[in-house]
């Protein structure tokens, strides 16, 4: 979609600044259009009443007084703003949201108002089921407490200053550079914390009161398996028989865990793809006179590769030999979750501030959000080492 702001200008004229502001609003969003094929000068000349003797008053030689965005002004900048803060959003959202961010996609983002949540569950305790007798009454079934604590969320933000100079001599290209840099930092941020989780360097799992570290190598589950390097079926049926021993703790009942994912270090992308979408295997037993040959059974399987993983784990000490052979494998959305208090968020600055008087700054939009990487339950996880 290419602007054309002679025909933008007069559907304004026609229309209204409401329903252009909505239409060019809603193209972005739906990325019909790009932030980069707009032009903040031309939006201003366009969507500004006088919109080229606005503009023309960001130039001090302008004889026009300075306060360009006050209301005594009679200038209605709203649409642009609007707009403005649109473009501003939709860069953002395009960096924060980019596939790079892997683990990012791969949890769910789980809504809430608290900071931090206790979230309780009812677990059974009775689990003897004994035949009811014509005319007796039905047993009562036991409950038990059973609750996870998620960690504290935070808040993180940046600021996206509009100036004078990006205005007057159309550097959009600059303030659509620094959106995408505070949606990559926000972004980056958010998936480091969440990987960080997945790898085991923080742990911040808290069941029924005590902490636990996500994985465990002895009770109360097991989790982890070392000298497991992913080179065919058999390493992944090694960590599958990890989950047919991952016991419910109240029930003494299988974990029904149904492991869909595989996170691998980029070393191991083109393996980890043989491994799990090879058309066929073929096994040979021990001492076997033949070899048998059969569908790949490991064709319900995700497989991610992920560059910061890899980074993550070197710089948790791992050295870079063992680093590339860690893999992971799970149901991810159920061993993890983002808690999100708010998604990203942007708002403007109200107009005519003390930074458009000391820095030229016509207009600012601060992005936040609020968030924390928590383990929902580490038992619907393995890692394997090399």
């Amino acid at each position: 979609m290419t602007i054309k702001y002679r025909e933008l200008k007069r559907r304004y004229d026609l229309e209204g600044a409401e329903k252009t502001t909505a239409h060019l609003c809603e193209a972005l969003r739906e990325r019909h259009l790009k932030p980069e094929e707009l032009s903040l000068r031309d939006l201003a000349e366009t969507l500004i009443p006088d919109g080229p003797q606005w503009v023309r008053q960001l130039d001090p030689r302008a004889e026009e007084s300075v306060g360009l965005l006050e209301a005594s002004d009679g200038v209605d900048v709203t649409a642009f703003l609007n707009v403005t803060g649109q473009v501003i959003y939709s860069k953002i959202m395009e960096a924060y949201t980019q596939e790079a961010f892997i683990l990012s996609r791969l949890v769910d983002t789980i809504p809430t108002r608290l900071d931090g949540e206790k979230i309780p569950g009812i677990t059974r305790v009775a689990d003897d089921i004994k035949p009811i007798h014509p005319g007796m009454p039905y047993p009562s079934l036991g409950f038990g407490e059973d609750y996870i604590e998620t960690p504290s969320t935070t808040k993180r933000g940046f600021i996206v200053p509009v100036t004078k100079e990006a205005i007057f001599f159309d550097r959009t290209h600059l303030v659509l550079s620094r959106a995408a840099e505070v949606g990559e930092v926000l972004g980056l941020n958010k998936e480091k914390r969440l990987i960080d989780l997945a790898i085991g360097v923080t742990n911040n799992y808290r069941w029924n009161g005590t902490a636990y570290n996500t994985y465990q190598a002895s009770a109360p589950w097991i989790n982890v398996i070392a000298s497991n390097e992913l080179e065919d079926w058999t390493n992944v049926d090694a960590a599958e028989q990890l989950f047919v021993n991952i016991l419910d703790p109240h029930t003494g009942e299988p974990v029904l865990v149904q492991a869909n994912t595989v996170l691998v270090m980029p070393a191991y992308h083109h393996a980890a793809n043989r491994v799990f979408h090879a058309a066929e295997i073929t096994y040979t037993g021990s001492g076997a006179a033949t070899a048998t040959k059969a569908a790949n059974p490991l064709g319900n399987y995700q497989v991610h590769a992920s560059r910061l993983a890899y980074r993550r784990v070197l710089a948790s000490g791992v050295s870079e030999a063992d680093a590339k052979k860690w893999w992971f494998i799970g149901d991810f959305k159920r061993a993890l979750a983002y808690m999100e208090n708010w998604p990203i968020t942007v708002t403007q600055a109200p107009i005519g501030s003390e930074a458009e008087f000391n820095n030229d700054v016509v207009v600012r939009f601060k992005a936040s959000e609020r968030g924390a990487a928590a383990v929902m339950n580490p038992r619907y996880i393995v890692k394997c080492t090399g």
